[in-house]
Protein backbone atom coordinates (compact mmCIF):
# COMPACT_ATOMS: atom_id res chain seq x y z
CA UNK A 1 0.00 0.00 0.00
CA UNK A 2 3.41 2.55 0.56
CA UNK A 3 4.31 2.17 -2.56
CA UNK A 4 0.70 2.96 -3.97
CA UNK A 5 0.61 6.14 -2.00
CA UNK A 6 4.23 7.10 -2.70
CA UNK A 7 3.24 6.57 -6.93
CA UNK A 8 0.39 8.43 -6.12
CA UNK A 9 2.23 11.30 -4.37
CA UNK A 10 4.69 11.54 -7.77
CA UNK A 11 2.51 11.51 -9.40
CA UNK A 12 0.09 13.98 -8.47
CA UNK A 13 3.00 16.10 -8.01
CA UNK A 14 3.70 15.98 -11.33
CA UNK A 15 0.44 17.22 -12.18
CA UNK A 16 -0.72 13.46 -13.61
CA UNK A 17 -4.86 13.05 -13.35
CA UNK A 18 -4.82 9.54 -11.43
CA UNK A 19 -7.67 6.97 -11.05
CA UNK A 20 -7.98 4.47 -8.50
CA UNK A 21 -9.83 1.05 -8.63
CA UNK A 22 -10.51 -1.01 -5.90
CA UNK A 23 -11.92 -4.89 -5.33
CA UNK A 24 -15.59 -4.09 -3.41
CA UNK A 25 -16.30 -7.67 -3.14
CA UNK A 26 -16.11 -11.18 -4.35
CA UNK A 27 -18.30 -13.82 -5.38
CA UNK A 28 -16.86 -17.05 -4.89
CA UNK A 29 -13.41 -17.19 -4.85
CA UNK A 30 -11.33 -13.98 -6.05
CA UNK A 31 -7.43 -13.37 -6.65
CA UNK A 32 -7.29 -11.13 -4.29
CA UNK A 33 -9.76 -10.04 -1.32
CA UNK A 34 -11.71 -6.71 -1.22
CA UNK A 35 -9.95 -3.37 -0.56
CA UNK A 36 -7.13 -4.20 -3.14
CA UNK A 37 -6.31 -1.24 -5.02
CA UNK A 38 -4.41 -0.26 -7.61
CA UNK A 39 -3.76 3.21 -9.22
CA UNK A 40 -3.53 4.57 -12.86
CA UNK A 41 -2.24 7.67 -14.21
CA UNK A 42 -3.41 9.26 -17.35
CA UNK A 43 0.09 8.19 -19.26
CA UNK A 44 -1.36 4.68 -18.47
CA UNK A 45 1.36 4.02 -15.92
CA UNK A 46 0.19 1.82 -13.05
CA UNK A 47 0.68 1.04 -9.41
CA UNK A 48 -0.46 -1.73 -7.05
CA UNK A 49 -2.79 -4.55 -8.21
CA UNK A 50 -6.57 -6.38 -7.93
CA UNK A 51 -6.10 -9.26 -9.52
CA UNK A 52 -2.41 -10.27 -9.71
CA UNK A 53 -2.08 -9.70 -13.10
CA UNK A 54 -5.41 -11.36 -14.57
CA UNK A 55 -7.40 -8.62 -15.30
CA UNK A 56 -5.39 -6.00 -14.63
CA UNK A 57 -5.22 -4.74 -18.64
CA UNK A 58 -8.99 -4.66 -18.84
CA UNK A 59 -8.80 -2.56 -15.64
CA UNK A 60 -6.26 -0.17 -16.78
CA UNK A 61 -8.86 0.72 -19.79
CA UNK A 62 -11.80 1.18 -17.47
CA UNK A 63 -8.97 3.78 -14.96
CA UNK A 64 -8.41 5.40 -18.68
CA UNK A 65 -11.99 5.68 -19.52
CA UNK A 66 -12.99 7.33 -16.15
CA UNK A 67 -10.25 9.90 -16.69
CA UNK A 68 -10.78 10.87 -20.50
CA UNK A 69 -14.32 12.03 -18.79
CA UNK A 70 -16.44 9.33 -17.80
CA UNK A 71 -18.41 8.88 -14.80
CA UNK A 72 -17.01 6.78 -11.51
CA UNK A 73 -18.80 2.66 -12.12
CA UNK A 74 -18.69 -0.37 -10.87
CA UNK A 75 -16.96 -3.03 -13.08
CA UNK A 76 -17.49 -6.87 -12.30
CA UNK A 77 -15.35 -9.75 -13.94
CA UNK A 78 -15.99 -13.06 -13.50
CA UNK A 79 -15.22 -16.87 -15.49
CA UNK A 80 -18.32 -16.72 -16.98
CA UNK A 81 -18.07 -12.89 -18.37
CA UNK A 82 -16.09 -13.98 -21.60
CA UNK A 83 -13.75 -10.68 -21.40
CA UNK A 84 -12.91 -12.12 -17.88
CA UNK A 85 -12.09 -15.47 -19.18
CA UNK A 86 -10.18 -14.08 -22.33
CA UNK A 87 -8.00 -11.89 -20.26
CA UNK A 88 -7.02 -15.13 -17.30
CA UNK A 89 -9.88 -15.06 -14.48
CA UNK A 90 -10.33 -18.44 -14.27
CA UNK A 91 -10.33 -18.84 -10.55
CA UNK A 92 -14.09 -19.70 -11.00
CA UNK A 93 -15.53 -16.32 -8.99
CA UNK A 94 -16.41 -13.35 -9.79
CA UNK A 95 -14.65 -9.85 -8.86
CA UNK A 96 -16.28 -6.52 -8.56
CA UNK A 97 -14.53 -3.72 -8.73
CA UNK A 98 -14.99 0.66 -8.04
CA UNK A 99 -13.42 3.08 -10.24
CA UNK A 100 -12.82 6.59 -9.61
CA UNK A 101 -10.90 9.52 -10.39
CA UNK A 102 -8.82 11.20 -7.63
CA UNK A 103 -9.99 14.68 -7.11
CA UNK A 104 -7.03 16.63 -5.48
Amino acid sequence: MQELLDDIDRWRAAGLRVAVARVTDLDGSGPRDPGAAMAVNEAGEVSGSVSGGCVEGAVVSEALEVLEGGDRRMVSFGYSDDEAFAVGLTCGGTIHLFVEPLDW
